[in-house]
């Protein structure tokens, strides 16, 4: 036979196994049909049959859909028939923010994230038996399938029922994988109970069902196949309100068709397991589960006990050996302390303080994201001399506080906060889980490799200068990566950089996931947009919009970016950087109207932590925008990838020149003034200047501040025109917060151009005082 794909393989041994606990044949009928499958050898008799089956569903083309049910059991009679189920299930961890921000530290915070990343991507595989994953967790893997078979032994112990090809996809915190029918909720219980048996704290959840083999390809079925409603139902009743919720709002016959077809799929099985999914988080009972892992894990505490860093369990330790200060840590907190303790080298001998405690968790097996980031730089031998040049790996150490990162900056960081774009609106139209696998395996492929680069083109190693940090184990003159990943997974991503690189990595991110994934398109998946109409790229981008390219891909990444000082508490500066990263979405969303599918950034810099009192929404809503009589924007974020190229560009054009700083600050505190009066006063001090005067007109006016309607040859500056929000709006303002976060030139590692306290002095003697904000 041909090698089979690992869906048909998945498929073929649920089918094999049956819908009892013990399967219908022997197991080692099952286990030469798998390899078989897998080598192309010759299937065993017993299960010819069966094979035949799945490969008679497996050819079914994704354009057939039968206009009527009849047609349907006439074309596949024996797989109408077919009585065996499939199990499905899918699961994961929920409250992701609350289980790794819950501590203001770094190291428990990247710890947090490290155990929850390990547990979906190598303890969950190794339920399957997974083969394929970095040989530094064959113990961990060997544990996981011990502590499973341990907890799960009934019949035949869990790690035996299934194999590597039932999962469909493992990333980004979640899991989707078949198994036999009679072992749904055995699968599901093990996912939830793996999560609480790691991190003690973490909220998570799993949900099952069985499905019919025709239902894999055609969506729900009623118990009686002859009895689901079909095309000829829903073109009598596609108008009705609740049809159109389920099915979509279609404009006419061939949407109304797709609509249908996208609906009846795979994507309609997954759909009820996302809903059962909520369902179990939000604590309603489902037949056949344990009701009480739904529940979080309570620790109580009480008032006059000593409680751990987080202020939320009981103290068990009080460790003032081998740490930097007295520490007090509950169960679950020096479980992260160990986990973001593992860096290091990824070995599992935990420290001398915690073997005197004698607890039994073993923190295990761990890679950290330098590792993996080496990894792709030697698949990558350029971007690997770019970011090391003539340093040797192994004398750069990892940064084990936010001072080392920003000591690349004079004690600023970025905080990178991205989710993808029109992920639900691609996945709604996948009809099999063959392009589920792809999805997510590209996806998440994609997001790592696009980080990875965007660090590797930006950063070097970063030698530690005029540290001045108690707790830092690290030492002046020793190098550094200045870079701390907290999280990739999915279309997920987290990440902290130095602030003098933040929207140059922020911009590159955004860029390559797109084209990464339009190399990755292929007759399985295609990423690639089909240009049906002209765009007009002036509704899209304020910067030489007819220099912008055209959105290529379906997917892209929005982008949030907090520039604050290292000492800024980090639930605060989550929080902030999640509301960018919304900013950023909704921008998204409104260029999607105009044919825009790119990426899109919000950032801000934070010069305070008492700067923003509210939200980031309210504070510009209050303090940066003003009627007098014209609607006044005092900012013009969000952007498009194309715009923060051109808003660098400008900055740089503005530094080369050596264009005088305190115009920049009078210019910019002149806008708040009026709309005319801001133009009067740009326009005095641009004929004034001594330097600089062609570069500010050519990449300050002639970019971004001639009219929409440019006949006359006339332009704005300072200001840009919104003509559907009606409003007027200027990017000074952001050229000025960023002004000392853009680099003129790539010095290798040095610090930035602007320290804090050259900016506190210039802020005094400029009079930095926005009306009504702390600066």
């Amino acid at each position: 036979m041909q090698v089979k794909s690992s869906v048909a393989i998945g498929i073929s041994w649920c089918l094999a196994w049956g819908n009892g606990r013990k399967p219908q044949f022997d197991i080692s009928v099952l286990r030469e049909m798998w390899e078989a499958l897998r080598t192309g050898g010759e299937v065993p008799v017993e299960v010819r049959t069966i094979v035949e089956q799945v490969e008679d569903l497996q050819k079914i083309k994704e354009d057939y859909f039968p206009e009527t049910l009849e047609q349907l059991k006439k074309h596949y009679p024996v797989l109408w028939n077919q009585t065996t189920n499939i199990g499905l299930v899918y699961g994961g961890v929920t409250k992701v923010k609350q289980y790794v921000f819950e501590s203001a530290k770094i190291q428990e915070v990247r710890g947090a994230s490290g155990l929850l990343d390990r547990i979906n991507l190598v303890d969950l595989p190794a339920f399957f038996n997974v083969k394929n994953l970095p040989q530094i967790y064959n113990a961990q893997c060997s544990d996981v399938r011990a502590w499973l078979n341990k907890n799960f032994d009934q019949d035949y112990k869990l790690s035996e029922v299934l194999i590597p090809e039932l999962i469909i996809y493992s990333t980004g915190g979640n899991i989707l994988a078949f198994c036999p029918a009679a072992y749904v909720n055995d699968l599901a219980d093990a996912i939830e109970k793996r999560y609480t048996h790691e991190t003690l704290t973490a909220n998570s959840c799993a949900v099952g069902d069985t499905f019919r083999p025709l239902e894999i390809r055609f969506g729900l079925f009623k118990e009686k196949i002859e009895d689901t409603p079909w095309l000829d139902w829903y073109n009598q009743n596609y108008q009705k309100p609740i049809v159109q919720a389920y099915f979509g709002f279609p404009k006419d016959e061939k949407e109304r068709l797709e609509g249908f077809r996208n609906r009846k799929s795979f994507n309609e099985i997954t759909t009820k397991l996302a809903v059962l999914f909520n369902q179990r988080r939000s604590g309603n009972d489902i037949p056949g589960r344990n009701t009480n892992r739904r529940y979080p894990a309570m620790f109580e505490t009480h008032p006059y006990l000593i409680r751990d860093g987080s202020d939320r369990r009981s103290a068990m330790m009080r460790v003032d050996e081998g740490l930097a200060r007295e520490t007090n840590f509950s169960e679950a907190s020096v479980r992260k302390y160990l986990v973001g303790d593992r860096a290091k080298d990824g070995d599992t001998k935990e420290p001398e303080w915690y073997l005197k405690t004698n607890l039994k968790w073993h923190r295990g097996i761990f890679e950290s994201w330098v590792k993996r980031f080496d990894r792709f730089l030697e698949e990558h031998p350029h971007l690997k001399t770019k970011y090391y040049g003539n340093i040797q790996p192994q004398n750069v150490e990892i940064p084990k506080t936010l001072t080392h990162v920003s000591n690349a900056s004079k004690g600023f960081i970025a905080y990178i906060y991205a989710d993808g774009n029109n992920m639900g609106g691609y996945i709604q139209k996948i009809r099999t889980p063959e392009k589920y696998k792809k999805f997510s395996l590209d996806v998440s492929v994609a997001t790592e490799e696009a980080v990875f680069y965007a660090l590797a083109e930006n950063l070097h190693p970063h030698e530690l200068r005029n540290l001045n940090d108690e707790d830092s184990q690290l030492k002046n003159g020793q190098l550094v990566h200045p870079f701390e990943i907290i999280t990739i997974g999915g279309d997920d991503i987290f990440t902290i950089v130095p602030a003098n690189k933040a929207l140059e990595i922020s911009q590159i991110i955004g860029e390559k996931f797109e084209e990464i994934m339009i190399d990755k398109s292929d007759e399985i998946a295609d990423y690639r947009i089909e240009q049906t109409k002209p765009v007009d790229k002036k509704k899209i981008h304020r910067y030489q919009p007819q220099t912008a390219k055209p959105s290529e891909c379906k997917l892209s990444t929005s982008i949030g970016v907090l520039i604050t000082a290292d000492d800024t508490p980090i639930y605060y500066a989550q929080d902030l950087v999640t509301q960018l990263l919304k900013s950023a979405k909704e921008k998204a969303k409104k260029l999607k109207k105009v044919e825009y599918h790119g990426g899109t950034i919000d950032f801000i810099t934070l010069k305070s932590v008492t700067m923003i009192a509210s939200n980031i929404k309210d504070f510009r809503q209050e303090a940066l925008t003003k009627e007098s009589p014209q609607k006044l924007k005092l900012y013009a974020g969000p952007y498009t990838l194309h715009e923060i190229g051109g808003l660098i560009k400008s900055i740089l054009a503005l530094k080369k020149t050596k264009f005088p700083k305190s115009q920049l600050y009078q210019i910019r505190s002149l806008l708040e003034r009026g709309k005319h009066t801001a133009i009067l006063n740009y326009r005095y001090f641009r004929v004034r200047l001594k330097q600089g005067k062609t570069e500010l007109q050519q990449h300050f006016e002639d970019a971004w501040c001639l009219p929409k309607d440019d006949k006359n040859g006339g332009n704005l500056a300072p200001w840009m025109y919104d003509t559907d929000d009606k409003v007027y709006e200027t990017i000074w303002r952001d050229m000025v917060d960023i002004y000392g976060f853009v680099e003129e030139s790539d010095n290798t590692g040095q610090l930035g151009q602007l320290g804090q306290l050259e900016q506190l002095e210039q802020l005094e003697q400029l009079g930095d005082i926005t009306p009504g904000v702390e600066s």
